[in-house]
């Protein structure tokens, strides 16, 4: 794809040539491409998958856009070569990452915590902790608070936990579209 500045022969043409060649403009650039071809055998099922899960994307991008507020956020993220609906659609399709869990400062003990340090290509919306007993019953859930100008959240514990062995968190990561990453770990 090339990339055309200031020309005053190709600025703010946009459009396709015959089957050749597809022109965009964007943020005062001109884009040249090859056009793009129609495929003509039957799409895989993974395809099909991938092509629902785009119009997904380009449905919660549009209604991203129409709420002014995320608007600006996903605008804000945005660099010079993407616009706030690309990087809408990007976060539709990516979701968050759980970089690491700490459990080194949990006792079992009101007031001990886990931190968990959690990452999303634009933004962690909310992280949950369930903490259950080796035999599955839940000794407490919630959700984590970010720490200030970081990206770990922290967990602090409410109810008293006698026996931490065999015992298991279930650390639950989303963001804005609602994506969501799940992981275990035995205390």
């Amino acid at each position: 794809m090339a990339k055309v500045g200031d020309n005053i022969i190709t600025t703010g043409l946009s459009g396709k040539l015959g089957n050749l060649i597809v022109f965009r403009s964007r943020g005062g650039k001109t884009y040249v491409s090859k056009a793009p071809k129609r495929q003509d055998s039957e799409w895989t099922e993974a395809q099909r998958a991938h092509r629902m899960k785009f119009q997904e994307a380009v449905l919660y991008a549009k209604s991203a856009m129409a709420n002014e507020e995320m608007k600006e956020a996903y605008q804000a993220s945005a660099d010079e070569n993407k616009s706030a609906y690309n990087v809408a659609v990007a976060d539709f399709f990516n979701a968050p990452y759980i970089n690491e869990i700490d459990v080194s400062n949990y006792t079992g003990q009101p007031d001990s915590y886990i931190q968990i340090r959690a990452v999303d290509d634009f933004e962690v919306k909310e992280v949950t902790v369930n903490i259950q007993n080796a035999d599955g019953t839940v000794v407490e859930s919630g959700a984590a608070v970010l720490q200030k100008g970081s990206i770990w959240w922290r967990y602090t514990a409410t109810a008293t936990n006698e026996s931490l062995e065999g015992d298991k968190i279930i650390i639950r990561v989303s963001d804005t579209p609602g994506n969501l990453t799940e992981q275990e770990r035995e205390l």
